[in-house]
């Protein structure tokens, strides 16, 4: 198959593209600034000549969008909604304008559109959907309002012959530098790898290739469209989900950090408290009631399975 991926150069892009490359398939990232031959030029915003990759293609998944892994300034969280909003419109323009177009469009969104909240998991068909929480920040609410106007484009979008599924992503967990596991196996192993504002807080996860074989599920699944979690059975809270990190990597003790603290290491580090601090507890309905079986379900295990393999990449 040819598969395009816009915005297809960061963590998730960087495994998705190596795993679809891997199997056989014709990856084509599209990138604002491409450095290697099977990635083509775009600026996310208006159609091109990067639209005739997508026409004749078989599957689009669209990852593009601006780092949450920032300081939510109203600029910042302006710049995350416009990334998202924009690629996405203009992706949809390019497969409503291909005269073959995709059979499948998969576009990235977020577990963070369900509400913070600790009394039950949010599946698609009964969960939460985020930013009226009276326990939570005001300024989450716009992390969801971005997640929503995401998925809107897309469910929108004037494409008749192209199956729309909206990815809602938990943090996906690979051995990769710079990612989010990268981010905190760090933390772990400098001794400040515990508990955050309590723990309690639920975080919703998933491993890299269960991401993976999710995104093929769907691809192959002609009868599945819209809104589909992609997150592990499993969500722990914070306090045990570091626990099983530090048992992984062999880190006896983890000092814990109150709010003001995070507050104060999110300042330094340039990111926010919003990635620590709300509780997501998503669960991924759909996909197991359509049969789908997660190789690593659970955390301890996929944390043990992700540092073997980070320890065997830098023996290497």
């Amino acid at each position: 198959m040819k598969i395009v991926i816009p915005g297809g150069t960061g963590q998730v892009g960087t495994v998705l593209k190596r795993a679809l490359s891997a199997a056989g398939h014709d990856v084509v990232v599209l990138s604002r600034r491409p450095r290697q031959r099977d990635e083509v030029h775009w600026d996310c915003t208006t159609l091109g000549p990067w639209a005739g990759e997508i026409d004749g293609s078989d599957v689009v998944v669209n990852l593009a969008g601006r780092s949450v892994n920032c300081r939510y300034t109203p600029v910042n969280l302006r710049e995350m909604m416009d990334s998202r909003v924009h690629s996405a419109r203009v992706v949809g323009e390019a497969i409503a304008a291909a005269a073959r177009p995709p059979r499948v469009w998969l576009q990235m969104s977020t577990a963070t559109v369900y509400a913070h909240r600790f009394d039950a998991p949010n599946d698609e068909a009964t969960g939460v959907i985020g930013g009226t929480e009276p326990d939570a920040p005001g300024y989450w609410a716009y992390s969801v309002d971005i997640a929503k106007a995401w998925e809107r484009e897309q469910e929108t979008a004037g494409t008749p012959h192209t199956r729309k599924v909206a990815l809602r992503a938990a943090m996906v967990m690979s051995p990769d530098r710079g990612g989010v596991f990268d981010v905190l196996l760090r933390l772990a192993r400098l001794g400040l790898g515990g508990p955050v504002a309590g723990g309690t807080q639920y975080v919703s996860w998933i491993h890299d290739q269960d991401f993976v074989r999710a995104v093929e599920f769907l691809v192959a699944r002609e009868d599945i469209t819209g809104p589909v979690n992609l997150a592990a059975p499993a969500p722990l809270p914070h306090r045990d989900f570091m626990r099983a990190l530090r048992t992984a990597w062999g880190v006896p003790v983890g000092l814990p950090a109150t709010r003001w603290m995070a507050e104060a290491g999110a300042f330094v580090l340039r990111s926010d408290t919003e990635l620590l601090l709300k509780s997501r507890r998503v669960v991924p309905g759909r996909l197991l009631d359509a049969g789908f079986t997660f190789g690593h379900p659970d955390w301890p295990t996929a944390a043990d399975d992700l540092v073997r393999r980070l320890r065997g990449r830098d023996a290497g």
